[in-house]
């Protein structure tokens, strides 16, 4: 057992997720969530993700040794100045945001002031749906999660978060915070602008009735994020603004280019286009899925 409590501060799906997998692997003696609305209470114990549940921030984050900010991002700031006071000496605490450099730079200077440890994370895993109801125990089995310290970062701290995510089953790697969202602007958020776009465009209400009929497994497999949270990613879009215009930018480049090829009919360079992309997407499938 690696802490007495932990508290996970939204129990959507990914904090619930956490708290069904705490619960399982027995990482915890107590597993408390905080919730905003009084029906989230009887939702997270219905399911098994915490053993308590409360509204009251103060009274959930009081004697816990972890403390998992599992909100969207534009929350996490706001929510640690708030549980502060309440915070317990030496208590670490972590989150599970998307982009790292703006909540780094607010939260982890709060929770230093209230005597605790900070140290941002970011598991890559996730899933279109929301809410407690859709939170899976092994979640994080195999994922990749990366942590981002900072010259304020205590190495004990460190130890035990990397402990922490690993007997979830997942797997470390170590950035910094601008690394890591110069990164998951291409990886993750730029993908997540394409799919909502994609499907703004193609089921838009000055399409005809017929192109609704006409989206089948493709589209489907494309746009499956898009049916993602748009609060959280308004915040993450926000949050990465700079790296994320970045990378529309190039990409938007790059579809000039293919483009070119196909207005040109060039089409030996239209299938070195799409055999360049097999070869680099099986690669990478294969690359995740051999065993270790």
């Amino acid at each position: 057992m690696l802490f007495k409590k932990v508290t996970l501060i939204g129990v959507g799906l990914l904090g619930g997720s956490l708290g069904l997998a705490l619960r399982r692997r027995r990482l915890a003696a107590v597993v408390t969530g905080c919730v905003r609305r009084a029906v989230g209470i009887d939702e997270c114990l219905g399911v098994g993700a915490v053993d308590e549940a409360t509204l009251d921030l103060e009274a959930a984050v009081r004697g816990a040794d972890l403390v998992v900010l599992c909100t969207p991002i534009g929350q996490m700031a706001q929510l640690a100045a708030r549980f502060g006071p309440a915070l317990k000496p030496g208590a670490l605490v972590t989150d599970v945001g998307s982009v790292k450099g703006t909540v780094v730079r607010e939260v982890e200077p709060l929770v230093a002031s209230a005597g605790g440890l900070f140290l941002g994370s970011h598991p890559m895993a996730g899933a279109e749906k929301t809410g407690v109801g859709a939170a899976r125990a092994d979640l994080y089995e195999g994922a990749v999660c990366v942590i981002t310290p900072t010259g304020h970062s205590d190495n004990g701290a460190r130890d035990k978060i990397e402990a922490f995510w690993r007997a979830l089953g997942s797997r470390i790697l170590v950035l910094s915070p601008e690394q890591h969202d110069d990164l998951v602007s291409r990886s993750s958020h730029l993908v997540q602008v394409v799919a909502a776009q994609l499907v703004n465009y193609v089921l838009g209400p000055d399409r005809p009735p017929e192109q609704r009929l006409l989206c089948a497994g493709g589209f489907r497999d494309a746009t499956r994020i898009a049916s993602g949270s748009p609060e959280m990613w308004r915040d993450i879009a926000l949050a990465n603004r700079r790296s994320l215009a970045r990378a529309l930018d190039e990409l938007t480049v790059e579809l000039h280019a293919a483009r070119r090829l196909i207005e040109d009919g060039n089409q030996e360079a239209l299938a070195s286009f799409f055999a360049r992309a097999k070869l680099r997407r099986d690669a990478w499938i294969d690359s995740n899925t051999s065993p270790e």
